[in-house]
C-alpha cells in the first residue's frame, strides 16, 4: 500500500477514533446530567435507567470499535495495515474505505462469521 493511502486511513481512522471518545463522553455527560436532575417519582427512575442501559449498550459497541481502530492504527505503525489477519492476503482498497479498521478480507469475514454462528 503507497503511503499515500496510509495517511489517508490513518487520518479516517483517526478522526472516527476522536468522534467515538466524543460519543462516549457525551453519553456519559447526559448519563449524569440525568442522575442529578432530581428525579421525584418512580416513571422519573424508571426513564433514567432505561436511558443508562441503552447508553451503556451503545458505548459498549463503541468501545469495542474503538479498540478495533486501535489495532488498524498499530498496525499501520508496524507496516501491516491492510492485511488480512486469518489468510495474510491484501483487504480490498474498497472495502477499507467503507470499514478502515476491517480485520479480514471479504472471503474470510464470511468464515468468521460463519463460524461464530455455528
Amino acid at each position: 500500500m503507497k503511503q499515500s493511502e496510509l495517511n489517508y486511513f490513518k487520518e479516517l481512522l483517526l478522526a472516527r477514533k476522536e468522534q467515538i471518545q466524543k460519543n462516549i463522553n457525551d453519553a456519559a455527560n447526559e448519563i449524569d446530567g440525568l442522575r442529578q436532575s432530581g428525579a421525584t417519582d418512580e416513571f422519573d427512575f424508571a426513564s433514567i435507567s432505561a436511558d443508562e442501559e441503552l447508553e451503556h449498550s451503545i458505548s459498549i459497541k463503541q468501545q469495542q470499535e474503538l479498540n478495533e481502530i486501535e489495532q488498524s492504527l498499530n498496525k499501520i505503525e508496524s507496516g501491516v495495515y491492510g492485511i488480512c489477519d486469518m489468510c495474510e492476503d491484501d483487504i480490498d482498497i474498497e472495502r477499507l474505505k467503507v470499514k478502515p479498521h476491517a480485520r479480514y478480507c471479504i472471503t474470510c469475514r464470511e468464515i468468521a462469521e460463519k463460524t461464530i454462528i455455528k
